[in-house]
């Protein structure tokens, strides 16, 4: 697809009907990702008890619970670089600027590469304290320990595929990094039954064999993604000299996509600290949120992923000066992501108990499991306004503003308020979720009304 036919696509398609064609397969890109986590928490849930330790399975989930947020900060930092990576292109490629498009993804390769060796150190030196911040018991420390070494010290698959994936979204070539993310997905959930348990000759792992199946879909997942890009996206050229970073490059990069790493960075933080204030109750709310929050993951990861559509649509008409493009882009961008959230909703009341009765858990955790859904479902509504509003704001320049929405509804109006309930009412620490994201969405909506009259209705765009 030359560049020509390419700027046609972005500029001239509508808008709705564009946003599906790339949204559908960035929504299915995203929703795989949390494949990962979800398909390791079921397989190591019905790990068989030993002589020596009853409640395997139970113990295995709360382990990777614990590490859960390290994974969820390489995500972070590969995708917010792909991100900055994405919009930028996209809006380089609606100037018409080609060689500064293949500056852009030559240097998005290279902080990539940096990126991963910043987590092989971790991973070689770091995992067994982290751990030991959150949990006491032994056997949860060495398995997490376990699970979270490999994943860092292999962890290049993960952190490279984010940033080919977000330049093939760039170029409209969405269907393509799908592709990649199903085929890594696959491959996982054939393979951690056949590493966890010991099936077909393999040596049964344990929660490493989880570990394993997770990295080599992920390199799966690299290996076809880079290949994508390299035979597809002709009209961003290779050279070596693009690897070399450049700083205005790197600045421009970050400017969009530093909001864009903490807005999934504080993700981290809040788990972190989620895991820390549930475990003043007992262990079996940290399971039991571990196991909500990598369902919820499908919904969250499905607005991220409409909201990765909004993002170079609405940066690219900006770019064109189409004003009635942009509008276009942040309606149906709107309107989207609340039907997703509405279905999402009722499927989650619906199926809670079901989806509960996957992981083999103690009747007290199940419970809350159930609970939890039922009752933090209720936020998807304002947390997918607030998810879209975000995407906006990164694609008209408007970091900061975006970096404060995270701010507000995953930390600031999260951990104090989760604490408090832990104290005082621990059987509504639950409603602590639909708080905060409910005050995030009035905050959000005040912004975007400056930002429209900033931005757009007085800027001539």
């Amino acid at each position: 697809m030359n560049q020509e036919v390419t700027q046609n696509k972005m500029g001239t398609l509508p808008v709705g009907k564009l946003m599906l064609n790339m949204g559908i397969p960035m929504i299915l890109s995203m929703v795989l990702q949390a494949v990962y986590n979800i398909v390791d928490s079921y397989f190591v849930s019905n790990m068989a008890d030993t002589a020596a330790v009853s409640g395997m399975g139970e113990a295995a989930v709360t382990a990777l619970t614990l590490a859960f947020p390290i994974q969820m900060l390489m995500v972070a930092i590969g995708i917010g670089t792909g991100v900055g990576t994405n919009a930028l292109l996209a809006r380089t490629l609606g100037q018409g600027n080609r060689e500064k498009a293949g500056t852009i993804a030559g240097n998005a390769m290279t902080l990539a590469g940096i990126i991963y060796a910043i987590f092989l150190i971790f991973g070689i030196f770091g995992t067994d304290a982290f751990i030991a911040t959150q949990t006491t018991d032994p056997l949860v420390r060495e398995m997490a320990d376990q699970y979270l070494g490999i994943c860092c010290i292999i962890s290049f698959g993960i952190v490279f595929f984010s940033i080919f994936e977000k330049v093939l979204q760039a170029t409209g070539k969405s269907l393509f990094s799908t592709i990649a993310q199903v085929a890594g997905a696959v491959t996982n959930i054939i393979l951690d039954p056949i590493m966890i348990y010991g099936l077909f000759g393999c040596p049964a792992f344990g929660i490493s064999g989880a570990a394993y199946a997770t990295v080599i879909g992920q390199i799966v997942s690299l290996i076809l993604a880079a290949g994508f890009h390299f035979k597809l996206n002709r009209e961003i050229p290779f050279h070596f000299k693009n690897l070399k970073l450049r700083r205005r490059i790197v600045g421009e990069i970050y400017a969009i996509g530093i909001p864009a790493i903490i807005a999934q960075g504080v993700m981290s933080i809040m788990n972190y600290g989620i895991n820390i204030i549930f475990g003043r109750i007992g262990s079996s709310y940290v399971t039991a949120y571990g196991i909500f929050y990598k369902i919820q993951q499908f919904v969250l990861f499905a607005a991220f992923g409409l909201r990765d559509a909004i993002t170079p649509i609405v940066s690219f008409n900006y770019g064109m000066k189409d004003r009635r493009r942009v509008k276009d882009g942040m309606k149906f961008g709107m309107l989207y992501t609340f039907v997703i959230m509405i279905v999402c909703l009722i499927a989650l009341e619906t199926f809670a108990a079901p989806l509960a009765g996957l992981f083999s858990l103690s009747a007290q955790t199940k419970d809350l499991c159930i609970t939890a859904m039922r009752v933090v479902s209720v936020s998807f509504v304002f947390a997918g306004a607030n998810i879209a509003f975000q995407g906006i704001f990164q694609a008209l320049g408007c970091g900061i503003e975006s970096l404060v929405l995270s701010l507000l509804r995953q930390l600031i109006f999260v951990l104090p308020v989760a604490w408090a309930f832990t104290v005082w009412a621990p059987d509504i620490v639950w409603i602590t979720f639909i708080i905060a994201e409910a005050l995030t969405a009035g905050i959000a909506c005040f912004f975007m009304k400056k930002i429209y009259i900033r931005k757009i209705k007085t800027s001539g765009v």
